[in-house]
Order: structure tokens, then C-alpha cells, then sequence
């Protein structure tokens, strides 16, 4: 059993930039890079094994081998893999959005999973934001008349961001990733958004960018709620390990890693996604094998992985599970 290093899909919507390939190196020839598919099982974009026996194939068609026993207990319920996780560099603002939950997206759209999602910021410039709700409670039909007035940016919550935060978007909540950020987002393996406002902007056909109106303000909670952040960090030999994240699709930790990192075999609860968000690392397994991990890469450790350890001088890792609930 070895670990697994991940090429991801990339995606180039008209609001990316370049900072995947030159700060994350990735090796895309695409003008922009808006998204690289880290972890995917997705139709829309799907991760390649790029070392070992498997080389060449595709994650989801190697978990299909033997689901339970290399996705483990968290997650082998699910009908595919239940996870994907993204880099998404937005040189421009994103649509102002919103994401159904699995019981509106299975009875409208053919049975797409729903969206549920965490944000990572790995960086941003100076005076960066992001939209996160409302800065008061709408009720429906307020929403609606906004949009249709095109006033609703004036009830949009606005939140400056910084490098290091993290934000919790629950389907349902309103949202958008605002011009100069880049961000790690893990989030339930579905494609679906319905857009609500878009500045106007046209496709590279000059066509405007298709709306999703109505269904936009079926799904979308329209009370105020607060961002959800990350929970204060525990340390341990080597590390220390802060929860960002924790719900049915995906259980997610920020480790910071200054020394030898010890971690014990999974014992089948749960395959592992590693990473790395700043520095570099050593992934240390099978009495003293080494891979190295720089900064933007991608491991995928099964189910049935042993134990092993992470060392690194100094760095920021991103570790996703699926917990048994």
C-alpha cells in the first residue's frame, strides 16, 4: 500500500487567474486557471493517480476496485465518493451564489448531490472580502424584489478576509469569493450553483451568464447568520491540529507541522487527504520510506493505510477525512 500523489482537473471560467501555475505550479497550459480539482471523483473533472502501479487512472475508477475498504466506514455509505476538494484562484469577483441542500438537488436536478462547503484562505491582498449572507434578516419576497431592483448587494454581508481564515458555508447560505483571493475549498462532490447576480458580465461567447432566480430563492436562507470559523488549536508531539470543519460529507483539520508528526493507522474508518497549504513536508511511511510534499500537492492515503509520519521545519497541511456519524 502506497500513498497516492494526485494530478487534478483544471477549469478555466472567465474570473481566474494565473497564481495556480505560478505560486502552486501546476502544470496547466490554459490562459487562466480559475480552479484545480485537487481530489475529485466528479464526472465534470476527475484527479489521475501520477505515481506507482496505478499511474494513469483515474481516483474514482481505483476506489471502484474495492469501495468499503480503501474509502472506509466514514464514507462508504455514499453512493460515489462523497468529497471534492479545490484550489480556486478568483481574479475576479465570483457571482453572488448559492447552493441547494441533497433534498432540493435530487428533486430538481436529477438527483445531483447538494453542496455544502468549507473555505480555506491560503492568501489574499490587502483589503480582500467575500460576500457571506445578509447583514440583516429578508424575508422572501424582500429577495426577491432586490434582486429584481438590482439593490441586493446593499443587504449582502461583506467580510474582509486574511490568510489563515476559514468559513463554513452551509447549503442554503449565500455567498461569493471576492476579486484577489486565493482559497482551498473542500466541499460535497457536486457541481451545482445557482447563480443570482453576476455583474452583468458576459461569457466568451458575449452571451450574459445564465441566472438561476427562482430556484435561487427556494433554496437560499435569508436570515443573518454570522460566519462559522475555525475552532482554537490543540497541540500535540510535532503539531498542532485545529477542526475546521466537521459534518456528514467531510471532517477537515488546518495542521501545522514543526517536527516529527506521528499519526496512527486509520484502521479503516477513513481514506485521508493531505495538503500541503504553505512550506514543504516529508511523508515518512513503511519503516522509512519518504515522499515529499511541496506546496499545493495533493496525497491520497486509503482506508487501509498504515501508520505513518508527516516531518517538516515548518508547514501548513490541510488533512480531510469522512468520519463515521
Amino acid at each position: 500500500m502506497e500513498p497516492l500523489k494526485l494530478m487534478p482537473a483544471f477549469q478555466d471560467y472567465i474570473w481566474g487567474g494565473t497564481r495556480l501555475r505560478t505560486e502552486l505550479k501546476k502544470p496547466c497550459d490554459l490562459e487562466r486557471i480559475a480552479e484545480s480539482w485537487e481530489l475529485s471523483c466528479h464526472p465534470s473533472g476527475q484527479s489521475v493517480i501520477i505515481n506507482g502501479v496505478d499511474k494513469g487512472t483515474t481516483l474514482k475508477t481505483y476506489l471502484e476496485r474495492d469501495w468499503r475498504t480503501l474509502v472506509g466506514a466514514g464514507a462508504a455509505h455514499f453512493s460515489s465518493f462523497p468529497v471534492l476538494i479545490k484550489l480556486i484562484d478568483a481574479c475576479q469577483d465570483l457571482s453572488v451564489q448559492v447552493h441547494p441542500d441533497d433534498h432540493y438537488a435530487r428533486e430538481h436536478e436529477n438527483g445531483e448531490n447538494g453542496k455544502t462547503e468549507c473555505w480555506y484562505v491560503l492568501d489574499c491582498e490587502e483589503g480582500a472580502a467575500l460576500a457571506y449572507g445578509f447583514n440583516r434578516e429578508l424575508s422572501k419576497e424582500e429577495f426577491r424584489a432586490h434582486i429584481k431592483d438590482n439593490t441586493l448587494l446593499d443587504y449582502v454581508r461583506l467580510v474582509p478576509v486574511h490568510k489563515g481564515d476559514v468559513f463554513y458555508i452551509e447549503a442554503g447560505t449565500l455567498h461569493a469569493i471576492g476579486a484577489g483571493i486565493l482559497i482551498a475549498e473542500i466541499q460535497q462532490s457536486s457541481n451545482l450553483t445557482y447563480r443570482i447576480y453576476d455583474y452583468d458580465r458576459l461569457d466568451d461567447n458575449g452571451n450574459p451568464r445564465e441566472l438561476h432566480i427562482d430556484k435561487a430563492v427556494d433554496v437560499t436562507k435569508t436570515w443573518a447568520a454570522p460566519p462559522r470559523m475555525k475552532r482554537p488549536p490543540i497541540s500535540f508531539d510535532g503539531y498542532t491540529s485545529a477542526m475546521i470543519a466537521d459534518c456528514p460529507y467531510f471532517t477537515s483539520w488546518e495542521l501545522n507541522v514543526y517536527g516529527d508528526a506521528k499519526f496512527p493507522a486509520s484502521e479503516g474508518v477513513s481514506y485521508t487527504h493531505l495538503m500541503v497549504t504553505e512550506g514543504e513536508a516529508a511523508l515518512v511511511y513503511e519503516e522509512g520510506v519518504v515522499m515529499s510534499m511541496a506546496r499545493g500537492e495533493s496525497i491520497f492515503l486509503p482506508a487501509n493505510f498504515g501508520a505513518y509520519s508527516i516531518r517538516s521545519h515548518g508547514c501548513t497541511i490541510l488533512c480531510t477525512r469522512t468520519m463515521p456519524k
